[in-house]
């Protein structure tokens, strides 16, 4: 069923969508949405406090003698393999991500990922005092864990989400990730700032551990698993979605049919084109205002968070004409993921090229801050193209192009370390003239390989799967009919 067929259906709750405890769906939404807040703030906590915990300190005695010292004596390229190397655990279990969902159930494998990287988050400062190749290693089991949450979150939905809310109720939920950046640098600024740099990952793993105890008690795998879900909101989702009860959860995937997709290897392009002007600006941006353009840690922190901030309004605007145009017809979805997408990339293109051609702090800021936010219509292209695809194999098809779109983010830092070890202008200048170039190479690709279509592929995997389903229901009628007639 297409979003203009599911938006013809009612779900029987009589309330304003605004009122989200009244549908269990969208109580689903906003503990995922807290659940990838929690996520990058504690991915991009570490992107600041490196920061207060690597700048030189000037301390004057009362004899006169003025001393210059540093929490950790860290240089461009050992901060570049540290904010890195959340990316090599990352990468690990993406795929895998997409098979624990299957095996565990996504909702327990989506809050292990983010509860245990809470711990390890707590576990940070010790880490850092002991030495560098602890936190390296802290923070690749922190990759390794939140490296299942999105292949697990598209799993749940396409358990959860009708066609005609989908695009909404995905970018809902990510809009997480860019509430959680802004509070990660502003906070992190400010802990660091006014308490010192280890009280940014204890407030932060703590804030985790509590989000994971709610997660537990308040959501289920599927509509059919909830206990307190109504049952014409159940039979609502289930109808939208062309499911029932009986349908099985375990997954069978075409791996012929995805790995000779030219649609999937669209998805994999965007993926990593986004992710490196992502990841570039995620991991750099605190030390970009402060080393090129002369900001304070606190400023820094302040200013790093504008462009998120501009994300996470634009993400709301972007879900909703994403289903808007759809369900009014007036744009295929195969028209609105290719549109949406490849206009993000090229606005950002352009952004990237005129940050680096200016380079002033008044310019960089407004550019970089338009680029962030023209992501969110990225993401309503290649994030939720998944579903589109299979929605039976989303999980898997973002565990494959989030690899890659992860070896971006293991790539970037170690790139950037090394073009800015004297943090002069025209180094910085040529970090976003690359990233120009690669949002210019996703765009060329995913206009020309994008779809929004269910695949062939998926169509036979389903029709085997029903058929299968058949079989087996007439083989067990056909035993009771037997052990009747004994």
């Amino acid at each position: 069923m297409d979003a203009a067929e599911s938006s013809k259906l009612s779900d029987g709750i009589d309330a304003p969508m605004w009122m989200f405890w009244k549908r269990r769906r969208y109580i689903v939404v906003v503990m995922a949405f807290l659940g990838f807040l929690n996520q990058y703030t504690m991915r991009t906590n570490l992107s600041v406090a490196i920061v207060a915990m690597t700048e030189n300190r000037t301390e004057q005695f009362a004899n006169g003698t003025v001393h210059s010292e540093q929490y950790f004596d860290w240089d461009s390229k050992v901060q570049g393999y540290i904010l890195s190397s959340f990316f090599y655990g990352y990468l690990i279990t993406q795929i895998p991500g997409g098979f624990v969902s299957n095996w565990f159930g996504p909702h327990i494998a989506f809050g292990i990922g983010v509860g245990a990287s809470s711990v390890l988050t707590l576990l940070t400062p010790l880490a850092a005092h002991v030495g560098y190749g602890w936190v390296i290693a802290v923070r690749v089991l922190e990759g390794i864990f939140q490296g299942v949450t999105f292949p697990c979150m598209h799993a749940i939905w396409s358990r959860w989400a009708p066609p005609s809310e989908r695009s909404r109720m995905v970018l809902f939920s990510f809009a997480g990730v860019f509430m959680g950046t802004i509070l990660g640098m502003l906070l992190s600024g400010v802990m660091a700032k006014n308490w010192n740099w280890e009280s940014v990952f204890y407030f932060f793993g703590a804030f985790g551990c509590a989000w994971y105890v709610g997660w537990l008690i308040l959501v289920r795998n599927s509509p059919e698993d909830d206990r307190f879900i109504t049952t014409k909101e159940k039979e609502f989702i289930l109808l939208s979605l062309g499911r029932n009860e009986q349908d099985s959860q375990k997954v069978k995937h075409p791996w012929k049919g995805i790995l000779t997709s030219t649609a999937v290897y669209g998805l994999i392009t965007a993926n990593f084109c986004h992710n490196w002007g992502f990841y570039t600006l995620l991991t750099q941006l605190p030390r970009f205002l402060k080393e090129a353009l002369h900001y304070g840690v606190q400023s820094s922190g302040f200013i790093a968070a504008v462009p998120y901030f501009g994300m996470s309004v634009t993400l709301y605007i972007a879900g909703y004409l994403a289903d808007w145009f759809q369900i009014k017809g007036i744009l295929t979805t195969t028209q609105v993921r290719r549109n949406f997408n490849c206009g993000a990339f090229l606005v950002q293109t352009v952004s990237m090229i005129v940050t680096a051609a200016v380079f002033t702090p008044a310019v960089s800021i407004v550019f970089i801050t338009l680029a962030v936010s023209a992501g969110a219509f990225a993401w309503s292209g290649y994030a939720v193209n998944h579903l589109d695809l299979s929605p039976k194999s989303a999980g898997l098809l973002m565990g494959i192009s989030n690899s890659f779109g992860t070896g971006a983010g293991i790539i970037t830092p170690i790139v950037v370390g090394y073009l800015t070890t004297g943090n002069s202008p025209s180094e910085w200048k040529l970090v976003f003239y690359i990233a120009a170039g690669v949002y210019a190479f996703g765009l060329v690709v995913y206009w020309f390989w994008a779809s929004g279509e269910l695949q062939p592929w998926s169509i036979e995997m389903q029709e085997r799967e029903k058929k299968e389903q058949e079989a087996r229901n007439a083989c067990f009628v056909y035993v009771n009919k037997i052990n009747v007639e004994e």
